[in-house]
């Protein structure tokens, strides 16, 4: 008797156990918390993914250079971080389509433009974030970039200029970190397939932390100019976890002259 009911209660916590993991529920994840009380997202962070060759799905395809390079620089496939197809409008979309063809000349990132938003959240290069009750700060290796989100000025919701990194205001969503951004220049592209935007682009980013090590990244892009409707993107940000981990500099600029500035070069100069 002792032994068949043992049979069951062990039945009966497993079906429990596998109820509450298939439902998902349980407690939430709740970090660790800064001096005033919001979550600490201070660290540096990376993502691990090929949203920086294409932020939608596509298969593994020979680079640019490919005679020359070989393998060294082919695209890796990737399953994408969109959500659904992006909504092109129909001129948008053929723009892309040239962007591609021409990627070699007219992506922003041979130019080491900085790498504007979300762009920046997903190349393959560390960013850390800082954080204070007023400012949360986002430094990224690639190009020096640096973004400020501001905490305290809710009222100034226009950019003062229009930028590659945008004007970010900042609020807490509970544990999630919202971020609004307007203000940007058109210069800048999501990844190396040429999806682009225009000067409009509006970009609402959602940050949570989801372990001790990782967060949750998701944005949401607007630009009427470019789509017919505002479309999302996301996906895991990892923290770097060797021993003292630091941002290394990474001043591309000094690797881009020729792309740049090749065209004053006087004939017959080197």
């Amino acid at each position: 008797m002792r032994n068949r009911y043992a049979r069951v209660m062990m039945a009966t916590a497993s079906l429990g156990l596998a109820v509450a993991t298939v439902s998902g529920q349980g407690p939430a994840y709740r970090a660790p918390r800064t001096t005033d009380g919001k979550p600490n997202l201070n660290g540096i962070w990376q993502a691990i993914n090929t949203a920086h060759w294409d932020i939608e799905a596509h298969s593994a395809a020979p680079g640019v250079l490919n005679e020359q390079l070989g393998a060294a620089y082919s695209i890796p496939g990737g399953h994408g971080v969109v959500e659904g197809e992006l909504p092109y409008r129909p001129e948008a979309l053929a723009k892309k389509t040239e962007n591609f063809t021409n990627r070699l000349k007219l992506d922003p990132e041979i130019k080491c433009y900085l790498p504007g938003v979300p762009r920046a959240m997903y190349m393959p290069y560390p960013f850390q974030i800082m954080q204070n009750p007023k400012h949360v700060m986002m430094f990224h290796e690639f190009a020096g970039a640096v973004r400020t989100i501001y905490m305290d000025k809710a009222d100034q919701i226009e950019a003062p200029a229009d930028s590659w990194m945008g004007w970010s205001h900042g609020r807490w969503d509970g544990e999630t970190l919202v971020i609004d951004t307007k203000g940007y220049l058109d210069t800048t592209w999501f990844d190396r397939a040429g999806n682009h935007h225009s000067d409009v682009l509006h970009t609402v980013e959602r940050i949570t932390p989801r372990s001790a090590d990782t967060l949750l990244y998701e944005v949401t892009v607007d630009d009427p100019k470019v789509f017919t409707r505002p479309w999302k993107m996301s996906m895991p940000l990892y923290r770097r976890v060797e021993r003292n981990p630091e941002l290394v500099e990474y001043r591309c600029i000094e690797f881009a002259e020729d792309a740049v500035y090749g065209h004053l070069r006087k004939p017959g100069t080197k």
